[in-house]
C-alpha cells in the first residue's frame, strides 16, 4: 500500500500513514499566510523507507497550493529544500539564507 499524507490541523502536523499505521509526522505552526515547520519524525520501525522524504515533499506542495510561504526551522526540512532545488522557493528570498538556503 501507498503512504497516505493527511494534514491533522488540529494536531497543528502533517501525517504520514502506512497501512493505516501512524510512520510519522511534520509538526507545524500556520499563520495567514506562512507555515513554519518546525519538526518532523518518522517512527524507527518505519526508517529506510524514503518516508522523510514522501512527507516532506507532500508538506511542501501543500504549502505551495495554499500559496503559504515556508519557514523551514526543521533541520530535516531545510536538508531536503537544499537538495530539492523545484522547492525553495516557497521560503522567502530574504529568509534562506538564514536557513542555509
Amino acid at each position: 500500500m501507498e503512504p497516505r499524507v493527511v494534514d491533522a490541523p488540529e494536531r497543528a502536523r502533517f501525517e504520514i500513514f502506512v497501512d493505516e499505521r501512524l510512520a510519522g509526522f511534520a509538526q507545524y505552526s500556520r499563520s495567514e499566510d506562512e507555515i513554519s515547520l518546525t519538526h518532523t519524525e518518522i517512527d524507527p520501525a518505519f526508517e529506510g523507507q524514503g518516508l522523510g522524504s514522501t512527507l516532506a515533499r507532500a508538506v511542501l506542495d501543500a504549502a505551495r497550493e495554499a500559496k503559504l510561504a515556508v519557514l523551514p526551522y526543521c533541520p530535516f526540512i531545510r536538508r531536503w529544500l537544499a537538495k530539492h532545488h523545484d522547492y525553495v522557493d516557497l521560503v522567502p528570498e530574504g529568509q534562506r539564507t538564514q536557513f542555509g538556503l
